[in-house]
């Protein structure tokens, strides 16, 4: 079985390295469909016919082992930390990035925007939506969908989930982790747990 490194991503807006848009993907990294809201809807002396194209979804999962394969690294898996999601939300508020949204990771405009962004905390009693099953700490995002084209593509599975799309620093965890592209998230996070209980014991 191959095994890959563990790098930690994280984030330094004074050296350029933040998030600076959410894509809309077929296939998101972090494995997690949005919840596309598209009843009709009835407003008080208004009477309309048309879709909310409303989105609400996870656009980053602390902890997640994400498969990646580049030129100038190789093979590798990435996770990010409740710290630094929390970090990259708050740096994406500051800088004011809530139109940046694209198709792919493309040039391509998703003619959308974000009007919803929290951070879960148990703690405080701030949970993910209903029927969207992700850890403490992930990054809740909803987005408006201006574009017809896009909503439908939504409607048809070709679109479904979100990414988030920056620049990163990257640091080795000393960790490998076999590779399984398709293993489902909580494999990788029982597999990471073992292998940090053995260099314990």
């Amino acid at each position: 079985m191959k095994k890959l490194p563990l790098i930690e991503l994280t984030i330094n807006p004074e050296d350029n390295s933040f998030v600076s848009a959410i894509a809309l993907c077929e296939s998101p990294a972090i494995e997690s469909d949005f919840i596309a809201f598209s009843k009709t809807q009835k407003l008080e002396n208004f009477s309309t016919n048309n879709e909310l194209k409303e989105l609400l979804g996870a656009a980053m999962i602390p902890d997640l082992p994400i498969y990646r394969n580049s030129e100038q690294s190789g093979e590798y898996y990435a996770t990010f930390s409740k710290y630094t999601i929390r970090q990259i939300a708050q740096v994406f508020a500051q800088k004011g990035f809530f139109n940046n949204t694209n198709i792919e990771h493309t040039i391509i405009p998703a003619n959308s925007y974000i009007y919803q962004s929290y951070i879960t905390d148990e703690a405080k009693g701030i949970q993910a939506p209903k029927g969207i099953t992700v850890p403490d700490g992930s990054w809740i995002v909803g987005v408006k969908v201006l574009s017809d084209k896009v909503w439908q593509d939504i409607k048809e599975g070709i679109i479904k989930g979100f990414s988030a799309e920056g620049i990163f620093n990257m640091i080795d965890t000393n960790t490998t982790i076999n590779l399984t592209k398709n293993s489902h998230f909580d494999t990788l996070i029982e597999e990471l747990e073992a292998q940090v209980n053995n260099l314990i014991q």
